[in-house]
């Protein structure tokens, strides 16, 4: 009997106006409306609603674009870029307003300045970014998830006995899982490294 066959990889398009793309760029203008809300007038509840909105709506984009067939290149860099940038707004204005303590997006920080040095490694030796791992995608969903919840804690005190403790423990599983995603980047790179150096003793 014949093995079923593996599905053929999803290729990206050079397409830019999909509905997946569409979506990512609705995230993005989230990011300065989140940014007015918390820091301008104080709107906490409503930025709290925007900021549930752009992390519950991170898989939606990869999703869509997968259900449909319209992977594209561009929505391969606009996805990772978005949440970036989500996650990097939140940590700085969450630090401004004392939402949460500095500890936090430093821990965050730190793990992204680790990485950026090892990709600069990997292309100074011709290598692209590793592979993304789930560990990695969890992490993220996770600490995306963690940010709304902490900050109706914050914004609504009858709230906080139950959303400061979810929050702060999905905080914490986050941290968590973005370092030991770093470990698997990291443990990827030096494999990389290593591999590149047999090859060229052998020759």
């Amino acid at each position: 009997m014949s093995q079923p066959s593996a599905p053929a990889p999803v290729l990206a398009s050079d397409r830019i106006w999909t509905i997946p793309n569409v979506i990512s760029f609705v995230r993005l203008l989230g990011v300065p409306l989140f940014l007015y809300l918390l820091l301008g007038p104080h709107y906490d509840v409503a930025a709290v609603v925007v900021l549930a909105v752009g992390g519950t709506t991170d898989w939606v984009d990869g999703y869509v674009a997968r259900r449909l067939g319209q992977v594209s290149r561009l929505g391969e860099l606009l996805d990772p870029f978005a949440d970036r940038l989500y996650i990097l707004a939140t940590l700085i204005s969450f630090t401004v307003r004392d939402v949460v303590p500095w500890w936090l997006p430093g821990a965050l920080l730190l793990r992204e300045a680790v990485l950026a040095v090892a990709l600069l490694v990997l292309r100074r030796h011709g290598h692209g970014p590793p592979p993304v791992h789930y560990v990695g995608k969890t992490g993220t969903f996770t600490v995306l998830a963690a940010f709304p919840i902490l900050l109706l804690a914050a914004a609504v005190p009858a709230t906080a006995d139950i959303a400061g403790p979810i929050g702060w423990g999905l905080a914490w599983w986050a941290v968590g899982l973005y370092w030991a995603a770093g470990a698997l980047y990291l443990a990827q790179t030096v494999q990389l490294l290593r591999a590149e150096r047999v090859a060229a003793a052998v020759r």
